[in-house]
């Protein structure tokens, strides 16, 4: 790698050379980076393509993660879901009891991936890992639910639980497997 050093903007070989020192060195808090990720927490299985399954929620995350409750549908039932092979690609097969649950008034709890700008949302997914955590392994579809909101629910990093009539997608243009209409934001 060849380093250009003349330019007055660009750092001396010198503090270069003490940095890229310094990170090398055993014991280094420069050294001390995140840990390669480990299959356990890089993919949610071992077989399973990346962008598919319920997300991993890394260990270095800033965020904690979701903590189950007895009020809202688990993550392990909605991401259960398996594929099969449709005219227009892979579809969504699910099991009776995700087929149960549509067209019933269901809660939903995760982190809010905003649609369209602003501080207020009437149309957002819900993820059940954040996607603005660095270590975390973005899940696939079974991993959000798309949501509509009769009244906007401020934006937050925080999670959010809505509840409204679930809709079970087995051929959306989009490609998601769940819907949440005329949501409304719990405690």
């Amino acid at each position: 790698m060849k380093l250009f050093l003349n330019s007055k903007s660009q750092p001396s070989a010198a503090i270069v050379l003490l940095v890229l020192a310094a990170w090398s060195l055993p014991g280094s808090t420069l050294a001390q980076t995140s840990p390669a990720p480990t299959p356990a927490s890089s993919a949610a299985a071992p077989g399973i393509v990346s962008g598919t399954g319920p997300g991993v929620h890394g260990v270095n995350s800033p965020y904690k993660p979701l903590v189950e409750r007895a009020d809202v549908l688990p993550w392990s039932l909605l991401t259960t879901v398996k594929l099969r092979d449709g005219p227009k690609g892979p579809r969504p097969r699910f099991n009776p009891e995700q087929l149960a649950l549509n067209g019933k008034v269901q809660r939903v709890q995760g982190f809010m991936m905003p649609l369209e700008p602003g501080e207020r949302q009437k149309h957002f997914l819900v993820s059940s890992v954040p996607l603005t955590c660095s270590f975390c392994v973005p899940g696939g579809p079974e991993s959000m639910v798309e949501i509509t909101t009769k009244t906007p629910v401020k934006y937050s990093m925080e999670p959010v639980v809505i509840e409204g009539k679930l809709a079970v997608l087995a051929d959306d243009p989009y490609g998601l497997y769940y819907r949440i209409v005329d949501g409304v934001a719990v405690k």
